[in-house]
């Protein structure tokens, strides 16, 4: 399964500014803000390939515990 991220917005600052907080968040671009035919800008982005989820060990809610 991938994970995409999406951003939507009106402007194309807007589009940039979400994909810029993305980023920070550790996400990686794919999709630079472009502008659709229906008139708003959208960008995407995926985490990066060293980005792991969490598992129920790393939560400490594995087999053996109650919870």
């Amino acid at each position: 399964m991938a994970i995409r991220i999406g951003v939507q917005a009106d402007t194309e600052e807007e589009c940039a500014e979400g994909l810029a907080r993305l980023v920070d968040a550790g996400f990686v671009p794919v999709m630079l803000p472009k502008y659709l035919t229906d008139g708003r800008w959208m960008a995407r982005a995926v985490p990066t390939p060293s980005t792991k989820a969490p598992t129920d060990s790393d939560t400490g809610r594995g087999l053996g515990m109650a919870g």
